[in-house]
């Protein structure tokens, strides 16, 4: 990301706008593209929803939370939520 001066590339009114709320500062500005919601680039969110229906399934299957944990390395209190 490169450092741009606001006096450069906006218009007047623009500038004298934000110069309202935020002058002589840093402003960053994000880009228009749509952020992805957590886990769906790097697929965390498809892991963790396969691996947490499998815990519910073998959960009603009759497996304890002990059990559970011990196999996913997850805490009992975490099993718990996710049952």
């Amino acid at each position: 990301m490169k450092y741009k001066n606001a006096q450069d590339i906006l218009p007047d009114k623009l500038l004298q706008e934000l110069q309202q709320y935020i002058s002589g500062g840093v402003l960053y500005v994000p880009s228009a593209d749509t952020k992805k919601p957590w886990g769906e680039v790097s697929g965390a969110r498809t892991y963790y929803k396969q691996r947490n229906e499998e815990i519910r399934s073998k959960y009603r299957e009759g497996c304890s939370a002990e059990e559970l944990a011990v196999k996913y390395g997850l805490s009992v209190e975490a099993i718990h939520k996710i049952v």
